[in-house]
């Protein structure tokens, strides 16, 4: 054999034995989140977690608190670490709740990627290798600062989660953003879309003179779009909205809303599983955490956003 068909033999046994590397060897990662069945947002999560899981070649699987209850997903997450993966993905909602979990995952031998809720510095301090999501503040900052810029001084903030601090940080940014106090202007609404409605109502009707609406996903953003539809504020009123899911893109259409925070979940999911394969396959790791958002959705350019809301947007 001469050189050239050696040399052609030689890299095609090394590219089959790279082939071979690249194939699935068991990898299995579980993605812990804090969402309750009720919240919708989190099938993009679920979306993104699939497509990483088919096109990785791995076994994924997606874990939550049916009600949204974190002593609940603290027990799943200590679950999850007992049945041996080989990562998981998981949110931090509340770190006084879930750092020990983290922990105990990470002292077990398990790698573990923070998403969504959280910080990287917290990330950092339990261990994880790295955090993949949207600064919460920083994003309620940058869209008080742009409602400021609209004329906003005062505003309802309508959190649906308060429990968790990642969604107070939002309604906090925001108040800073806007250069105003906080204080009464966010509101626990709960999760049932008629007492959101209600209350976003029962706000809006003893505070008559309030320029702004933020609202901080699907579950508060759908019942306040029809309270203000009730009562005749639909495009009249300043509305804004984290997150995006097809009422939302539709509102924003409609004028109706005037943007969404997209925080693009459908990264937070699909990115963890891609970088815990590598890792575990060729030992390479980014570098730095990845911030997903956030990015302001308006009127234009909706096309391709109105068509993948609530699945891949």
């Amino acid at each position: 054999m001469n050189t050239f068909f050696k040399t052609l033999a030689a890299t095609a046994v090394a590219a089959a034995a790279l082939t071979g590397a690249a194939q699935a060897e068991g990898e299995r990662y579980v993605l812990v989140s804090h969402a309750p069945d009720s919240d919708s947002w989190w099938n993009t999560i679920k979306n993104g977690l699939a497509l990483a899981g088919e096109q990785m070649d791995v076994t994924v699987e997606y874990r939550n608190p049916p009600t949204g209850d974190l002593a609940d997903m603290a027990r799943i997450i200590e679950q999850a670490a007992a049945s041996g993966p080989d990562g998981i993905i998981t949110t931090l909602a509340d770190p006084d709740v879930l750092e020990g979990p983290i922990r105990d995952a990470v002292a077990a031998g398990i790698d573990v990627i923070i998403i969504n809720s959280g910080t990287p510095e917290q990330a950092r301090e339990m261990g994880a290798l790295m955090y993949v999501g949207q600064p919460e503040y920083d994003a309620g900052f940058a869209a008080g600062q742009r409602a400021a810029g609209d004329g906003v001084a005062s505003f309802l903030c309508v959190n649906h989660y308060i429990s968790s601090p990642a969604s107070s940080e939002r309604c906090q940014g925001f108040a800073d953003g806007l250069g105003v106090e906080l204080g009464n202007q966010m509101i626990d609404s709960g999760q049932d879309p008629s007492e959101i409605q209600n209350r976003v109502m029962a706000y809006l009707n003893a505070n008559p003179d309030t320029d702004a609406v933020l609202t901080l996903g699907p579950t508060s953003a759908d019942p306040t779009i029809l309270a203000l539809n009730q009562m005749g504020l639909a495009g009249d009123i300043y509305f804004g909205t984290f997150d995006l899911g097809g009422d939302i893109v539709q509102a924003i259409e409609d004028g109706v809303i005037q943007w969404g925070i997209d925080q693009q979940p459908f990264l937070q999911a699909y990115l963890p599983v891609v970088v815990l394969t590598n890792y575990h396959r060729f030992g390479v790791l980014p570098g730095n955490n990845i911030n997903s958002g956030p990015g302001f959705v308006t009127a234009d350019g909706l096309e391709l956003v109105g068509e993948l809301a609530g699945e891949y947007r």
